[in-house]
């Protein structure tokens, strides 16, 4: 582990005991990194692409030790580590440096009659240091994806993984010290102490992924030093099965994406509304789906392989009191609500009935509960839809292409899927971001390394027509304004 590491003491893997390290190693880390970023803001597309290559190759290298940290963090199957860790920073590595050379290329821009002399092009250039703060549920996509992007635009970053996995976190150390010199990528591990002494620091972007509540605390402290920010952010994101779906395949399709990393995805579906006249057979084809999948009976789905656990205690009580507060309130579960707090365990649960007063249709759920949503009329479901938060993503199963359109023209979401969920942030030539509470700003390939760059406007004059107008303002000048004015405004 780097000297710049914090202590760690050994505990159990849900709860780590970090002894945070002093800012002044931040600092100064920070500091060093002034003058790579300035002698990198001329980098070429082949440095760049050399830098990224190493990153690809050793987290391809570490394959094995992230599948054992992720098991050892919170059981997570080996088949979604390779699918939503592994294959995501390779495949975005693969393609910045396919695609860089293009991405880098200044843009020309056209030109006005009173511009005929001068040529504009926007140049792409770095911001500069950079800090990624990312998230304990995809740890190694969402830290090292962005420092592909961030080392594609040509910046220096520090990176803050959570400190809920400790295990993945000590490999990702582990490649970023040995693939890099502290004054190009340094990662810091700790609590919440680190991140607020990183956050003091006058950083040129900051890249965070979290929740919404410290996506504010990210932009308050970003605010200080005016630094801009890219929030990758959460939400309570909807999904709507009409009358006329494809119960089959939304059924398989809902039941991966909501239940996979046990619903601890900021993506995933949080809720979904049935059509009254589908609901039943939707209900029973998702309880048959569960079962196939984790298991008939509790003891079967508890030893299953291919469920994850909760990250830690804490996360555990949160999604249990969603659970209890549901079912007192009068919700009924239709499929799992187990409950082992000592093995972090939480069953695939559905629930019906829910009264939208419960806590769990008020607050993002990110667990394994699933509310279903009887509804009759789709303009009530889009009136809830627009009355809450913007939310990161949206998802329509109907066969009616009309329909699909009228609803998507009629809300607001990050991005949104037609006959499918959540493969919109697996779509490499699609922008992934949220809107307003779900976020600022996009990632993933060309739309990353925009994030991650300076768009500078170069006006590049041969013939300076604005000559004509210089003072001083004689009948001629006016004349030739009044018939700028007149013409060409």
């Amino acid at each position: 582990m780097s000297a710049l590491s914090p202590i760690r003491i050994s505990t159990p893997v849900d709860e780590p005991v970090v002894v945070t390290a002093t800012a002044e190693p931040m600092r100064r880390i920070f500091e060093s990194q002034r003058a790579t970023a300035l002698r990198w803001r001329q980098s070429t597309a082949e440095q760049r692409i050399a830098r990224i290559r190493k990153l690809r190759d050793a987290v391809q290298a570490a394959a094995d030790e992230i599948r054992r940290a992720a098991a050892e963090d919170f059981c997570k199957p080996e088949v979604e580590v390779n699918l939503t860790e592994l294959f995501t920073v390779i495949s975005e590595a693969n393609m910045a440096m396919r695609k860089l050379k293009r991405w880098m290329n200044p843009t020309r821009a056209g030109f006005t009659p009173l511009m005929a002399g001068t040529q504009g092009r926007i140049e792409y250039q770095p911001r500069g240091r950079c800090l990624i703060i990312s998230p304990w549920n995809y740890p190694v996509n969402l830290t090292f994806c962005p420092l592909v992007l961030a080392l594609a635009a040509g910046n220096t970053a520090i990176l803050k993984p959570s400190e809920m996995t400790p295990n993945l976190s000590a490999v990702m150390q582990k490649i970023v010290d040995q693939t890099f010199a502290p004054d190009e990528v340094a990662l810091f591990q700790g609590d919440a102490d680190v991140a607020k002494a990183l956050l003091d620091l006058p950083f040129d972007h900051i890249f965070f992924t979290g929740a919404p509540a410290l996506g504010k605390v990210v932009m308050a402290a970003a605010s200080k030093h005016l630094t801009s920010v890219t929030l990758e952010l959460g939400g309570k994101s909807p999904t709507i099965v009409d009358a006329g779906a494809d119960l089959k395949g939304a059924v398989q399709n809902i039941c991966w994406s909501k239940f996979m990393n046990n619903g601890q995805t900021c993506i995933a579906p949080d809720h979904i509304f049935v059509h009254e006249s589908v609901a039943d057979a939707f209900v029973e084809q998702a309880k048959a789906r569960l079962a196939e999948v984790y298991g008939a009976d509790e003891d079967t789905r508890l030893r299953s392989p291919d469920l994850a656990r909760i990250v830690n205690d804490r996360h555990t009580a949160r999604v249990k009191r969603l659970l209890d507060d549901a079912r007192n309130r009068g919700a009924r579960i239709l499929f799992g609500g187990e409950v082992r707090e000592n093995q972090r365990y939480i069953a695939p649960t559905l629930l019906d009935q829910v009264p939208e007063s419960a806590a769990v249709m008020q607050e993002e759920i990110f667990g394994p509960l699933l509310p279903i949503i009887r509804f009759r009329e789709i303009e009530e479901v889009v009136d809830r839809i627009n009355t809450g938060e913007k939310p990161l993503a949206l998802y329509i199963w109907t066969r009616d292409r009309g329909r699909a359109r009228a609803i998507l023209d009629r809300t607001s979401s990050g991005g949104a899927c037609v006959n499918n969920t959540v493969v919109h942030a697996l779509h490499p030539l699609l922008p992934f971001g949220g809107v307003n509470h779900s976020g600022i700003g996009s990632t993933h390939g060309e739309f990353g390394f925009r994030s991650f760059s300076h768009a500078r406007a170069v006006a590049d004059t041969r013939i300076p027509l604005t000559q004509l107008f210089y003072p001083p303002y004689t009948e001629r000048v006016k004349s030739l304004i009044r018939l700028v004015m007149r013409w060409f405004a």
